[in-house]
């Protein structure tokens, strides 16, 4: 057979064409995950640093002295022997002010257990302008038996929300973290 044969031809294409879907499928989560985090697409939240953080503002037009209403939705995976939950389920803040929430957690069981929040805003057109500049969802958190631990998010709303034809009329933005065990043998409590 020769490269000219029609049949090895159609057999060479086909397969490269598989392995260009295999790759495709590892790749697309990962592309997807940084394609939200640069568009806060589906409720994906901005994350930024100190300085960015007074950037942001700078630049901004005037917040006037908007209000807007934050509240806090915690989760756990089913099995995960924690319990997690804000401090305060709700609070009213003013637009482009840093602002400070604090979550407890604590590991109900005998054994160290590590697990990740994943989180996520609605109404996803918020997303773009909820900014964290410090989170504990930024790294894996550890707890050992009945260990309980206060841990905070800074964040403030960027004031372009306001100038968002679809999200200047948001009164009320949820932030919502479920905590995931990063090793499934971590879930036996």
């Amino acid at each position: 057979m020769s490269v000219r044969d029609p049949k090895l031809r159609t057999a060479m294409f086909a397969g490269s064409l598989a392995i260009a879907m295999v790759g495709l499928g590892f790749a697309s989560a990962p592309l997807y995950d940084a394609f939200c985090r640069v568009t806060g697409f589906g409720g994906t939240t901005m994350r930024t640093t100190e300085a960015g953080y007074a950037a942001a503002v700078a630049a901004a037009p005037p917040a006037e002295n908007r209000m807007i209403s934050v509240r806090f939705d915690s989760n756990v995976a089913p099995g995960l022997a924690w319990s997690f939950e804000p401090e305060q389920p709700r609070e009213r803040i003013s637009i482009g002010a840093r602002d400070m929430m604090i979550f407890v957690a604590r590991n109900n069981s005998t054994r160290p257990i590590t697990a990740t929040a994943t989180f996520n805003v609605t109404p996803s057109q918020a997303g773009p302008y909820f900014t964290k500049i410090q989170c504990f969802c930024f790294t894996e958190q550890t707890l050992q038996p009945g260990q309980q631990i206060r841990m905070p998010v800074v964040y403030f709303v960027d004031p372009r929300i306001l100038q968002d034809e679809d999200a200047r009329t948001v009164q009320e933005i949820t932030l919502s973290y479920t905590f995931l065990p990063v090793d499934e043998a971590d879930t036996a409590g």
